[in-house]
């Protein structure tokens, strides 16, 4: 497996936990707001970081990392995630994984496996402004539904994210979007920073105010909602 990308050190990525966070590329939507286009998009080859290199740099690490962040793109369009995850596992590290949320399947397999301690799994947008929001003409809810399901039985750790732009999500879609997981462990809502370096153009974060509403709207459903980068 490679990587397009490795941020040595966060604080922020993984809650509670001193982590490094691992790039991964491609994805298998199109959201106009991604910040990472360029690993969606246009991946560079030439610049690419093999797995023996991200395991060595690990290594000289036990002690000082508690936790490995993997992150894309869309990790789980990776066949051989599995393989890289087991062995980060066995030096020792908590692992976080990010994903849309499209293959249940493989993450049902790698939670089983106990190859993943915290998942955050995206919320787009409300089921019927999803196609939209991730970029596809048309889109079938029922993998997403799946994962939803999955992770709300509580056999990992979870959270679940919503990235907010003053374009594609309103009161009424973002209160559709918190019904969809009604109940959840916890919610939490990221207002769009436009990075330069986006698959779309013309999009806008929303404002502290409108953020604080569209919170106060989802805690109707998922108490355990807040702001995250605010």
């Amino acid at each position: 497996m490679k990587f397009y990308g490795m941020q040595k050190m966060t604080l922020l990525d993984y809650p509670g936990y001193v982590a490094c966070t691992l790039f991964t590329g491609g994805c298998n939507f199109r959201c106009p707001f991604c910040h990472n286009a360029l690993l969606v998009l246009d991946l560079d080859e030439n610049y690419t970081i093999p797995e023996e290199e991200v395991l060595a740099f690990l290594k000289k690490r036990q002690g000082l990392l508690d936790g490995v962040c993997v992150t894309g793109g869309e990790p789980l369009i990776n066949k051989d995630i599995g393989d890289f995850l087991s062995k980060v596992k066995e030096l020792g590290f908590k692992i976080k994984l990010d994903t849309n949320g499209t293959n249940p399947a493989l993450l049902k397999e790698l939670v089983s496996q106990k190859l993943v301690d915290y998942v955050a799994g995206d919320i787009k947008n409300s089921p019927e402004k999803y196609a939209e929001t991730v970029g596809l003409k048309s889109f079938d809810m029922s993998t997403i539904n799946e994962t939803v399901n999955f992770l709300m039985t509580g056999c990992v750790d979870y959270e679940f994210r919503t990235t907010v732009t003053k374009q594609f999500h309103t009161e009424k879609s973002m209160e559709e979007a918190a019904r969809f997981i009604r109940g959840a462990k916890r919610y939490f809502l990221q207002n769009f920073v436009d990075s330069g370096n986006l698959i779309g153009s013309g999009i806008t974060g929303q404002s502290k105010e409108e953020m604080e509403k569209l919170l106060a709207v989802v805690k109707k459903y998922v108490p355990d909602s807040y702001l995250r980068g605010i």
